[in-house]
Parts: C-alpha cells; sequence; structure tokens
C-alpha cells in the first residue's frame, strides 16, 4: 500500500527535469557517483520493463551532455578515465549548431535523460497491475509505535497499520518522522524551471552551462532550469527567478527568444548534506526504512535506492557499499 498526502508522483519527482547523471560528476563524492552509477547499469532494462507492462514509454535515452565553459578540462577528463566514461572536447557548435558562441566545449555521450512526468505515470500504472492500493489524499500525521518497531500510522482517514514501513516522504521526511526524526538532515530546497516549445528536433542533447541546464524533449519541448533556493516549504514561484531562468535559456539558445513560453513552475529537493540520501533501517524502529535526501537526483538514483531497501528487508547481499547512506551517527 503506498500513501500519499497529495496526487500521487506530483512532488518534486514530476517537477525536476529528468537528467540521468549529476551535472559535473567529477564535482561529487564517490558516495554519490557510485549510487549513479549503478542506478544507470540498472535504467535501461528498467525503463523497458514499465514500457511493456504499462504501455507509457518513460522516453529513456542517451541524448549526450554538452558541457559549456566555465569547467576544468583536467579535473573531467581525469574523472571519466577512473570511470570508463566517454569524453570529448569539442567546438560547442559541432554539437549544437545553434548555439549563441561557438565555444570549447565538453561532449558527454553517453548521458541520458528520462521524461520524468512520464516515468511516473509508467511506475503508477505498473504498481496497479501489479496489486498495489494507492491512497491519494491521505496524509499521515502520527506514529504509533512499540518498544522496538512501527505498529501503526495515524492518517486523515485513520490508524492503518502494516509489517514494515518505507518513509520516501522527500522534503517533507524529517517533519513527518517527528521525534523519530534524530539527527536526520533533510531540507527543502527549491527549483524552479520555465518549459518552451520548439519544433522537435530543434535541440537533441542536454546543454549545461554555469548550472543551468536546457532539457530537449523528443515532442520539441525544452526544459530551462533549475534554481537553487533555501526557501523552506515554499513552492511560490518568483519573477525574479523566471527573468534569470530565461535570460540564460535565451543567451545559450537565441532561438528560444521565438519560442513561446508555456510554464513556469516550482519544486522543492530534499536537500541533504554532499547530496548524499539516507537509505537504511531506522536505529531505533526495526520495521521502519527510509529512502530519502536524494536532494537533485532521486530519479537518477531509483533503481538503486530501491534495490538497496529491498535487499535490506529480504537479508540480501548487497550489490554495492551502502555504508555511506547509513542513518546519520547520533547519541541515544
Amino acid at each position: 500500500m503506498l500513501l500519499e498526502r497529495g496526487p500521487a508522483g506530483q512532488e518534486s519527482s514530476w517537477a525536476g527535469g529528468g537528467i540521468l547523471y549529476p551535472l559535473l560528476p567529477w564535482d561529487y563524492t564517490e558516495a554519490v557517483n557510485q549510487l549513479v552509477q549503478r542506478s544507470l547499469a540498472l535504467f535501461p532494462a528498467w525503463a523497458e520493463d514499465l514500457l511493456a507492462a504499462s504501455s507509457i514509454n518513460p522516453e529513456y535515452r542517451q541524448c549526450g551532455m554538452l558541457v559549456l565553459p566555465p569547467f576544468s578540462t583536467a579535473k573531467a577528463r581525469a574523472w571519466c578515465n577512473a570511470h570508463a566514461t566517454p569524453l570529448e572536447t569539442t567546438g560547442a557548435r559541432e554539437i549544437v549548431p545553434k548555439l549563441a558562441a561557438n565555444e570549447d566545449a565538453l561532449w558527454l555521450p553517453d548521458v541520458a535523460q528520462a521524461r520524468n512526468p512520464r516515468l511516473l505515470k509508467a511506475l503508477r500504472r505498473r504498481l496497479k497491475l501489479l496489486g498495489v492500493q494507492i491512497l491519494e489524499h491521505t496524509e499521515v500525521t502520527g506514529w504509533r509505535s512499540g518498544k522496538s518497531g512501527v505498529t501503526g500510522v495515524q492518517t486523515n482517514h485513520g490508524m492503518l497499520s502494516a509489517g514494515r514501513y518505507i518513509l520516501t516522504a522527500g522534503a517533507w521526511s524529517r517533519q513527518l518522522l517527528g521525534e523519530h526524526a534524530l539527527n536526520l538532515d533533510i531540507r527543502p530546497i527549491r527549483g524552479q524551471m520555465l518549459l518552451f516549445k520548439t519544433e522537435p528536433g530543434t535541440l537533441r542533447s542536454i546543454i549545461l552551462k554555469n548550472g543551468i541546464y536546457l532539457i530537449p524533449r523528443l515532442d520539441g519541448h525544452i526544459l530551462a532550469g533549475s534554481t537553487l533556493e533555501d526557501a523552506g516549504f515554499d513552492k511560490t514561484t518568483t519573477e525574479e527567478a523566471k527573468a534569470m531562468l530565461y535570460a540564460q535559456a535565451t543567451g545559450i539558445l537565441p532561438l528560444l527568444k521565438d519560442a513561446p513560453l508555456l510554464q513556469h513552475w516550482s519544486g522543492l529537493r530534499p536537500g541533504s548534506p554532499d547530496n548524499i540520501p539516507t537509505i537504511d533501517r531506522h536505529p531505533q524502529l526495526d520495521n521502519l526504512y527510509i529512502s530519502s535526501g536524494h536532494f537533485r537526483y532521486g530519479v537518477t538514483m531509483a533503481p538503486a535506492s530501491a534495490e538497496i531497501i529491498t535487499n535490506l528487508i529480504l537479508g540480501r547481499p548487497q550489490a554495492m557499499d551502502i555504508a555511506p547512506y547509513r542513518w546519520p551517527t547520533f547519541q541515544k
């Protein structure tokens, strides 16, 4: 059974861009990169299975990512060599002819994306086919616990009980845990995005410059994002962010000045120290598990995170070292 405070799959997983890669992996710790690399190994078969089972195409595809300056070529090349990742140095217009400038750029041809709203629809349909009951607009308001575990959760529709519980509440995880949060450090970080509409094929690869990215969809939509704002649980969009994103996007790809701007939205990422999620059994409540704090890469890290939780519950060997994702140390 899946309990969802609002409509299922409509928070940060929906609001993000669906780039299946750390924006610049050489700027992240090995804990982030090993979780991403495991997920990327699982993603193609996962997406294919979801399409076959649900008949909804999550649009998983390798489209490559073009990184425009500033960047450290030496740092990028060292990381890519160490992780067997293809990297090319090229003139930017060799990859995207309509860019504003033909700068020296980095080309990562293996970077993939998924169209996250469609991925979520496919997942929802797959869960229903598997017999999972999805209770939407069902808010957990409290926990009932015994000496070593959770015995039930209080919701706005009454008390519900299960043998095991998995908390995947994103930015709201600490608040939902309440006194059981211990020293879990997860907080909301707002991100705002824009959506343009162009002809299909106008842009074929992801572009990244100074933390701003453009993501092309197969039908011609282009996403531009994103901000990083410590604004609490406020999902309000701002004219300041809209103007900044518009200026950056059109500065990178001038043709967007003539493209309709369809939408401006925001989401709340589950921010965590160094972008490292917590994927573990609760240190005091034996039948409570958590998978949260994925910050910018929840969709990217999803398959490996699910694999870790499944292996923890079933007592199976892990495919990787999960020590970095343990519950943060606390004093009893």
